[in-house]
């Protein structure tokens, strides 16, 4: 959206307020705005209760969508060399998050932690929601 609204704008320079102004209020570039707010969001979220590695594969995955929607809706060329690079970032981190999980929460002594038992029941239902469970997710996140 960013980009498509970008094309229609043309060039900007931040020496003149005006064309940035004119930018912005591109409904095109204002939705892009936006969502580039709510990824922001969603991802601090995400990083609050769980690992980097658990959360950085699906910010891998969005090189891969956007350089499909780049070539596929928007009909940009996407260089061979371009595409080796989105491999070996998507490989690399797909590499990282196949290592264990660091984060560990702390339990009291002499009692069962509520979050194994909740991770157990959960693991019946999803292996990824008893992950969750194990690093300290918000009950909430687990939908």
């Amino acid at each position: 959206m960013l980009s498509h609204g970008m094309k229609q704008v043309g060039s900007i320079s931040p020496h003149h307020l005006s064309s940035v102004i004119f930018a912005v209020v591109n409904p095109w570039v204002a939705i892009g705005i936006f969502f580039l707010l709510a990824f922001f969001a969603t991802y601090t979220n995400a990083l609050s209760w769980a690992d980097l590695t658990y959360v950085m594969p699906a910010t891998a995955l969005g090189y891969v969508l956007l350089a499909l929607v780049a070539r596929f809706v928007l009909h940009e060329h996407i260089s061979p060399l371009r595409w080796l690079g989105i491999v070996l970032i998507t490989s690399g981190v797909g590499f990282v998050a196949g290592g264990p999980a660091l984060t560990e929460h702390p339990v009291a002594k002499g009692s069962e932690p509520v979050e194994q038992t909740h991770a157990t029941a959960l693991a019946a239902r999803s292996p990824l929601l008893a992950k969750d469970a194990r690093n300290g997710a918000p009950r909430g996140a687990e939908l």
